[in-house]
């Protein structure tokens, strides 16, 4: 492995070391003694798929160049301790792990639920002690708290299990810990997206099985990732929403999730539909949920052949449906839309790329995919705006969370 495979092209060796060894001594500083091992776990960008995983739909999705690093070292008292830099450390033991209501939406949630359902699935696990550090955009919609439940995921399946767990496996049981424990209603995307690394076209027909696809990205193109502000705390009833008014169209053609449905009966079935005093906009996120499928079909097939003009457009048309269709560009009766305003400039911004909202929506982030020579000048223009710490640049990174051999990387 390459410290470019990780952090892109770009990626500075001193910087990385410098990161290293930063670490090590936080890790001595909390405990005392010198770490063992190094783990890395990536953030991810939903390039095409916007809100379809969750209805078991197709999504393209990438393993981006941020991550959390953590320092291990294993330990055989059974208590599990984690220290993140800039945050309060917590401990519990591995006998100690049923859900808690007052843990919900806590880091220590997500580590408690990735064991139980790592113990659940038959396997013994064991202590360790972990300190971390992150480059993960905090707000930036790129799943930090996914890139961290896979972080605690692979250390297990590493130090205790011979590495037993594939990447789906670590995914299902990833999302199992943010569903159950944490709180939040989330699809398999991100899970998926950062622990398989790379760009992958998945399709959740059958979400226990997916079917995955390794793509190759466009060479020559950079991710523009824009934090427009806002917060997602106060928005999970509308991501919510989301799920519920597709699945409320799946119930009338009597199944659960709208890839059950097929969309020509959906189409005419549009009048039978609001007689039932089925929402408009129920109705819309529907023709997303069924196009979107498509779009993501689309751009892969775009990759697959080079075709970069057709998988821009496909990204493209992606943002416009979630506008109009989806309708989570913006929250529900307010004048506050930044995710809105920073679409519109971009579109008048960028020449050679495309640009979406990025993730659950709302509130927070854009994702531009552009051609590296406009890329510096692109997050300049929103930094201007959007406040230069608030725009990130990032290449597709080939390991999502990983073990690393530090003496391969420095």
């Amino acid at each position: 492995m390459r410290l470019q495979d990780l952090y892109g092209n770009d990626a500075d060796g001193r910087a990385f070391a410098s990161r290293v060894q930063s670490l090590e001594k936080f890790f001595l500083k909390q405990t005392g003694e010198r770490p063992e091992e190094w783990f890395s776990s990536s953030g991810r960008a939903e390039i095409c798929g916007n809100h379809t995983d969750h209805n078991h739909g197709k999504v393209l999705v990438a393993a981006i160049s941020c991550d959390i690093l953590a320092a291990v070292k294993k330990r055989n008292d059974g208590f599990v301790r984690i220290c993140s830099a800039g945050f309060p450390s917590f401990e519990f033991h591995i006998a100690d792990l049923e859900a808690r209501p007052g843990e919900a939406g806590k880091s220590v949630a997500l580590a408690r639920g990735v064991l139980r359902a790592i113990v659940d699935r038959g396997y013994t696990v064991g202590g360790f002690t972990a300190c971390t550090e992150s480059t993960v955009f905090r707000g930036a919609g790129v799943s930090s708290s996914a890139a961290f439940e896979l972080l605690v995921a692979e250390i297990v399946n590493a130090l205790y299990l011979n590495g037993a767990l594939d990447p789906v496996e670590k995914a299902i049981i990833s999302q199992y810990a943010e569903n159950v424990y944490f709180g939040k209603p989330c699809g398999l995307l991100d899970q998926s997206g950062i622990s398989l690394g790379g760009i992958n076209k998945i399709d959740f027909k059958d979400p226990a099985k997916p079917v995955i696809e390794r793509l190759t990205p466009p060479a020559g193109y950079t991710l523009v990732i824009t934090n427009t502000g806002g917060s997602h705390a106060a928005l999970t009833e509308h991501y919510a929403a989301i799920k519920t008014e597709m699945r409320e169209v799946a119930a009338f053609f009597g199944k659960e999730v709208l890839r059950e449905v097929d969309y020509r009966e959906f189409f005419d079935a549009v009048p039978a539909l609001l007689k039932k005093k089925i929402s408009e906009r129920a109705i819309l996120r529907a023709f997303h949920f069924f196009e979107e499928n498509d779009r993501v079909d689309a751009a892969a097939d775009a990759l697959r052949s080079g075709d970069t003009a057709a998988f821009l457009r496909a990204v493209g048309e992606s943002g416009l449906s979630s506008l109009n269709c989806l309708q989570n560009c913006f929250v529900p009766g307010s004048a506050e839309q930044p995710v809105t305003l920073a679409i519109h400039m971009s579109e008048r911004l960028i020449k050679d790329g495309a640009v979406r909202v990025h993730g659950g929506g709302f509130a927070g982030t854009i994702l531009a995919y552009l051609a590296d020579a406009e890329a510096g000048g692109y997050a300049a223009a929103m930094a201007k705006v959007f406040g230069r710490e608030n725009v990130f640049t990032a290449q597709v990174r080939l390991p999502g969370a990983v073990q690393l051999q530090l003496h391969e990387l420095i």
